[in-house]
């Protein structure tokens, strides 16, 4: 079944008309049921009834993740709690994780989008999809599952398998679409180069990588080994899900669901708007989200805006979105988590100070992990072996716990820090 989706080539006026009916709309809930966004827009001397063109958003302050931290878990929510029917968190910059929540009609949307980001990817009814994601991403997962069902494709749910558990899934199954972060399909091809696995048993043909932005070296590596098709999804694993942009047959950027986000590109260091076509920081508003709107969301990501016509023949505009960032988040797997966060964990597990520790994005087996070190002293050290085993057993198992991602840590003397 193929969703009805006018929006995707409608001409600028029609399109820009309909964003700012939205953006206004948008402002006006914000502003009536949101202290946080009333109380700055009133600082700041802001009358959203002047909100007349898209440009005009650049007068309106940003929102970054530190925002979200500090309004945990319910004070950023634009309806009554009774109105809500998912709520997902995610890790945060502080010690409180970033809380979203989503009402019936958010969560439809998102469908519609998952769905028309699917059907970009040529999914059709007649896939098969195995959906297979780091445990920090299970969210992402039920909504590739929904956006998959809503075009009436088959779906294998997201469940955390062994490699050796997806490749049994891939042989007998016969899973036409893989829906994976790219440090997971590598690990996954690895292992198939590795072992000599005849990939001629599957029956793959498209892979959808999601998460992370992928070099075009390995992106290559990723299609001759598996025999697949790789497409990319760019979307947030705070908020508000995946998908938000997504390729087209053409592979030359990835479109921006404009009808539900308008998206800025700004330097990140004074926040005034970048020339088109210059890489920056993206900058997201949501225009459809009903229980967590977004208003100017500092993403982090560095893109750049694509304005000229696609081949595909969608005027959605696409971004060129290559990995980088703009801030001190790591992202492993997928999953994004602040350096501050660790930092504070470490600090009170044990009993260090908050910049004693050093990071380092290590890989074994194309899975990657954060590798913490720190130094030596006498407050952590231990004469009992075991001790000291069981007091960083129990830290990493607390900050996998609390990050969704693993950690190993290492003590090193302090001259290596």
């Amino acid at each position: 079944m193929m969703i009805n989706d006018d929006f995707i080539r409608m001409n600028s006026e029609e399109k820009n008309q309909l964003q700012l009916e939205r953006l206004q709309s948008t402002l006006n809930r914000a502003y009536r049921n949101v202290p946080f966004h009333k109380k700055r827009f009133k600082e700041m001397g802001i009358d959203l009834s002047q909100i007349e063109n898209l440009s005009d958003i650049a007068r309106l302050p940003f929102m970054e993740r530190q925002n979200i931290s500090e309004n945990y878990p319910y004070n950023l929510f634009a309806v009554p709690l009774r109105d809500i029917v998912r709520i997902h968190t995610a890790p945060g910059t502080t010690h409180s994780p970033t809380v979203s929540g989503y009402t019936p009609q958010d969560l439809s949307n998102w469908q519609s989008i998952l769905a028309r980001a699917l059907q970009a990817s040529d999914v059709t009814a007649h896939d098969i999809l195995q959906i297979t994601l780091n445990p920090g991403l299970a969210n992402w997962g039920r909504d590739y599952k929904n956006g998959a069902e809503a075009i009436e494709a088959s779906v294998i749910p997201h469940t955390p398998m062994s490699i050796e558990k997806k490749l049994m899934v891939l042989r007998d199954y016969k899973p036409s679409v893989l829906i994976t972060t790219p440090s997971s399909a590598l690990q996954l091809a690895n292992y198939v180069r590795k072992n000599e696995i005849n990939t001629n048993a599957f029956g793959l043909k498209t892979l959808i990588l999601i998460g992370e932005a992928i070099a075009i070296d390995d992106r290559r590596s990723l299609e001759q080994d598996l025999h697949v098709n790789a497409w990319t999804h760019y979307g947030l694993s705070e908020v508000p899900g995946p998908a938000i942009a997504f390729e087209c047959d053409a592979h030359e950027g990835l479109h921006i669901n404009e009808d539900h986000f308008l998206p800025e590109i700004i330097d990140p260091e004074t926040g005034k708007a970048l020339p088109e076509g210059r890489f920056g920081e993206l900058v997201l508003t949501t225009l459809t989200t009903r229980a967590f709107p977004l208003i100017r969301f500092k993403t982090g990501d560095k893109a750049r805006i694509i304005n000229v016509p696609c081949p595909c023949g969608r005027t959605l505009c696409r971004i060129e979105w290559l990995g980088d960032r703009t801030d001190d988040l790591i992202n492993i797997d997928g999953v994004k988590v602040h350096k501050k966060q660790i930092q504070l964990s470490i600090q009170s597990l044990l009993d260090l100070p908050s910049d004693a520790a050093k990071f380092l994005i290590k890989k074994r087996d194309e899975k990657k992990y954060i590798e913490v070190w720190i130094p030596v002293n006498d407050a952590i050290f231990s004469d009992e072996i075991k001790e000291l085993e069981a007091l960083i057993q129990n830290a990493e198992k607390n900050l996998l716990e609390n990050i969704g991602i693993p950690v190993a840590i290492r003590l090193k003397e302090k001259s290596m820090i």
